[in-house]
């Protein structure tokens, strides 16, 4: 991978990564990307417990699992015992040296270590310290372990997925994990605007991801409304969801009035609008299946990509239900440099495509250099720039503190 890009809008900063699998990680990943400097501090002899995870066995094994891949690229590795006093004498020094700590230990973790956020405020008083849990720093359940499908369900996100039959059902990858990764990274960025640096961010994966339930959540509170699973069909509106093609499904939001007409219209079922059971949005949603089972007779005749683009062209919004494979591939994506390729990664021994992040700056992707690393790969680089001399860090290497 090229190594000319330019200076990210977090150049300069120092973030040190204390997490495990996703939330954190991915946290972090957004931070890499944007420029920071990223030292992930793991565990001597076990690291990420993403590094034993993924598809590919073999890679697991290596310590180097796909899980841990998709979200550390960038980063450095210390390999640190953070249960010897040494390896909190090393932690302590790297602290007076950065600007973010951020971890996913469960409460209280870090103190008992005599390494929270008040005991490295004294090491650095501007250091901005990123707590990620399942529940939040209080509370009934703070203690609680939490993985991503815990949250989900607890948050009332499996209870409005699927339909009648089918719900509850997990969302099909890790929302509440990567949704709590990204309220926590927005939150760094923007206390690292704060004049007087120095916070301690409490983020909860429970709530990072209530948060993003806006429209259901007031839905109930302002509507007194109880959400419901509805499958594909977009409550608010209709026709407004997946419909079936000769070859697939299509999803067509015809949310206003005048797409729905114009729908109507290229079908060549201009009948439909002069109905009374679809004259009004509430009309039209009260009778939403049969109004699906009647555009579905012209739909079936012709493949789901065939209609996007023509539905599309008139101002219809539609789009073919796509694979991952398929999304990857379509120059959508693969033309706007979305994907970054490390060739022969450290530890897997190939090359290695992996996403970067969901945005463009002055029309470049950000981006970073190196490939996720192997465990503890720049231990003595990184204890070498503290201070440390050649045997001190042989003495730490013989006792299992690096």
């Amino acid at each position: 991978m090229a190594t000319d890009r330019s200076p990210g809008p977090l150049d300069g900063v120092r973030v040190l990564d204390l997490t495990n699998v996703l939330a954190g990680p991915f946290a972090c990943h957004q931070l890499a990307h944007l420029g920071a400097e990223v030292i992930k501090v793991e565990a001597v002899g076990r690291g990420d417990l993403a590094r034993n995870l993924g598809s590919d066995p073999e890679l697991s094994a290596r310590g180097m699992g796909i899980s841990f891949l998709a979200q550390n690229a960038g980063k450095r590795s210390l390999a640190l015992n953070l249960k010897a006093p040494r390896g909190k004498e090393v932690l302590r020094r790297l602290v007076q040296t950065a600007d973010v700590l951020v971890e996913n230990f469960r409460p209280g973790v870090m103190d008992r270590l005599g390494l929270g956020h008040d005991a490295l405020k004294q090491e650095n008083p501007r250091l901005i310290y990123c707590a990620i849990s399942g529940f939040g720093q209080d509370g009934p359940w703070a203690d609680r372990p939490a993985y991503d499908q815990i949250v989900q369900g607890a948050s009332g996100v499996m209870s409005i997925t699927g339909d009648a039959d089918s719900a509850p059902l997990r969302v099909g990858y890790p929302l509440a994990d990567t949704v709590g990764g990204l309220t926590a990274a927005m939150a760094i960025c923007a206390e690292l605007n704060a004049p007087d640096r120095g916070g301690f961010i409490d983020v909860s994966m429970l709530e990072s991801v209530l948060a993003t339930m806006g429209w259901v959540v007031s839905n109930f509170l302002v509507g007194g409304v109880v959400p419901t699973p509805n499958g594909n069909e977009n409550h608010t509106s209709a026709p407004s969801g997946t419909f079936q093609c000769a070859d697939g499904l299509i999803n067509i939001a015809a949310n206003k009035d005048d797409q729905w007409e114009a729908l109507a219209r290229h079908l060549g079922r201009d009948d439909l609008l002069r109905s009374p059971e679809y004259a009004s949005r509430e009309d039209r949603k009260r009778n939403r299946l049969r109004l699906r089972a009647e555009l579905e007779t012209v739909l079936t005749t012709k493949p789901a990509a065939d209609w996007a683009r023509a539905l599309n062209a008139i101002n219809v919004p539609a789009g073919a239900v796509m694979s991952v494979p398929e999304i990857l591939s379509h120059p959508q994506v693969s033309d706007r440099d979305f994907l970054g390729r490390f060739e022969d990664v450290p530890g897997v021994g190939r090359a290695v495509d992996l996403v970067r992040v969901g945005v463009m700056i002055d029309g470049s992707r950000p981006s970073v250099d190196t490939p996720p690393p192997t465990l503890g790969q720049h231990s003595a680089d990184i204890l070498e720039r503290l201070g440390y001399g050649p045997d001190e860090i042989e003495t730490m290497r013989r006792e299992g503190v690096i």
